[in-house]
């Protein structure tokens, strides 16, 4: 469950994250196809060179799906439930790979932001994402 004082870290944070999404989207997507090479079996169509136009699109997606979900942060369910679906559904994309993928996204926040990503704003956002990935593997069950 989010505070009232996380939600407030994760919108401070967000305004920093905005006007860079398509980046720290891209960048993270990247980390995961690193990292976690198995996550690469979504995306067969895909160029998935270093800056790539089909990455930096789909991290400027996922991003976007994260700027909803700041924006909804009392009914996540609601503002991502297509997302969730089309997941599910359509992609059957595994939910472990929410998980990988919100690791990565953390990895690119600290990066970027560094003393303003402070011990507290981490465990906020590590909460947020871990919501977001909990939303999205809803409709698996």
């Amino acid at each position: 469950m989010l505070t009232a004082e996380d939600k407030k870290l994760i919108q401070q944070v967000w305004e920093k994250v905005t006007g860079h999404q398509e980046a720290f989207g891209a960048e993270a997507l990247e980390r995961m196809f690193t990292t976690y090479p198995q996550t690469k079996t979504y995306f067969p169509h895909f160029d998935l060179h270093h800056g790539s136009d089909q990455i930096r699109g789909h991290g400027k997606k996922v991003a976007g799906a994260l700027g909803t979900a700041v924006k909804s942060l009392d009914n996540l369910s609601q503002a991502l439930s297509e997302l969730s679906n089309l997941h599910a559904y359509n992609l059957r994309v595994d939910p472990v790979n929410f998980k990988l993928l919100s690791q990565c996204f953390q990895v690119v926040l600290a990066s970027h932001l560094g003393k303003d990503y402070s011990p507290e704003v981490h465990a906020a956002f590590d909460k947020f994402l871990s919501a977001v990935a909990a939303v999205l593997a809803e409709k698996y069950r």
